[in-house]
C-alpha cells in the first residue's frame, strides 16, 4: 500500500513540474504581446523609459494618430483592404482545393498518381527559389499594382497543403455513401455538393482559417505587389512606420495598430476553435 502511495505521490509531483514548466513556457512567450498592447496605451515617450507591464499613465492618443493612416489614407481603408483579400483568398481555396481534392480522393484518371506526387513535391519547395519568376510572369500580365498577383492563384489550387488536407479528410469518409448516391441517380457533381461537402465541414472550417490566417499575416507579398497606399493591406501599411533609415517614429501608433490587426485573427480562431481541432483530428486518421 505504501508503495502505491509513493508511486501516486511521484506521479503527482511529476505531473505538477511538468505545468509548472509549460505555464512559464507560456508566460514566457506571451510575454512580448502582452508588453505591446499594454505599451500601445503609453504615451510615446514613457514606451521604453517605463517598460514595465504596468503603465504610469494611459492615454489612446497612439491609436487616435496611428488611425489616421498613411498618405491621406486610413486605417480603416486598410483594414477593408485586408478583409476583401483574404476573403477572395478563403472563397478561392475553398472552391479549387475542394474540387481538387475531391478528384484525388473520389476520381479515377490517368496519372493521377503522378500528378499527386508532383503535387507533394510542391510542398517541398521553398518559396523564394519561385519568388523571382512569378514577379516575372505577373508583372508581363501588368498584375503588379494590384490584388490580383494575390487573389488569382488562390482560383487554380496552388496551396498543396490544403488539397492535401482535404484528400486525407475525403478518403477517410465512407466510399459507400457516394455508391448510395449514384444508385438512387445522383450525379458526381451531385454527390460532390450534396454528400462529400457538407461532411467535410471541419476540413473546409480549418481550410478557410488557415487561409484567413495566412493571409492577413502575410507580409513579403504584400510589399512586393501592393506599390500604392489606397491598395496597402493591414501588414503592409504597418510597414509605412518604418523610416528609410529603418528608424520607427512613432512607435506609440505602431504598437497600437499592431494590437488592432491582433484582434480579427484571434476573434476569428477562437469562435471556430471547435471546427478546427475537429478538422485536425479527423484529417489526421489516415495521415
Amino acid at each position: 500500500m505504501g508503495r502505491v502511495n509513493s508511486m501516486k505521490t511521484n506521479t503527482i509531483i511529476r505531473h505538477s513540474f511538468t505545468h509548472l514548466f509549460i505555464i512559464a513556457l507560456g508566460l514566457v512567450m506571451i510575454y512580448p504581446v502582452v508588453w505591446m498592447v499594454i505599451s500601445s496605451f503609453k504615451p510615446n515617450n514613457m514606451i521604453f523609459s517605463d517598460p514595465g507591464l504596468i503603465p504610469k499613465a494611459v492615454t489612446i492618443e497612439n491609436y487616435i494618430s496611428g488611425w489616421k493612416g498613411y498618405a491621406g489614407v486610413t486605417f480603416g481603408k486598410f483594414f477593408l483592404n485586408s478583409f476583401f483579400m483574404c476573403g477572395m483568398a478563403v472563397i478561392g481555396n475553398l472552391i479549387s482545393c475542394t474540387m481538387a481534392a475531391y478528384a484525388f480522393g473520389r476520381l479515377r484518371f490517368w496519372g493521377k498518381g503522378f500528378w499527386f506526387a508532383v503535387m507533394m513535391i510542391t510542398l517541398m519547395l521553398p518559396g523564394q527559389v519561385t519568388i523571382v519568376p512569378r514577379y516575372i510572369l505577373f508583372n508581363t500580365f501588368g498584375w503588379v499594382g494590384s490584388y490580383l498577383p494575390i487573389i488569382v492563384p488562390k482560383f487554380v489550387a496552388t496551396d498543396a497543403f490544403f488539397v492535401f488536407l482535404l484528400v486525407q479528410f475525403i478518403r477517410s469518409l465512407p466510399k459507400e455513401l457516394d455508391e448510395a448516391a449514384i444508385i438512387d441517380g445522383c450525379s458526381q457533381i451531385g454527390v460532390f455538393t450534396r454528400i462529400v461537402l457538407p461532411l467535410a465541414t471541419p476540413a473546409l472550417v480549418t481550410t478557410a482559417l488557415f487561409t484567413f490566417l495566412w493571409a492577413w499575416d502575410d507580409f513579403f507579398n504584400h510589399l512586393l505587389y501592393l506599390t500604392s497606399p489606397p491598395i496597402f493591406s493591414v501588414s503592409r501599411a504597418l510597414r509605412t512606420f518604418v523610416g528609410d533609415a529603418g528608424a520607427v517614429s512613432n512607435w506609440g501608433g505602431a504598437l497600437a495598430m499592431s494590437t488592432l490587426s491582433m484582434v480579427p485573427p484571434f476573434v476569428l480562431f477562437f469562435s471556430l476553435q471547435k471546427y478546427f481541432v475537429q478538422g485536425i483530428t479527423t484529417t489526421g486518421i489516415k495521415g
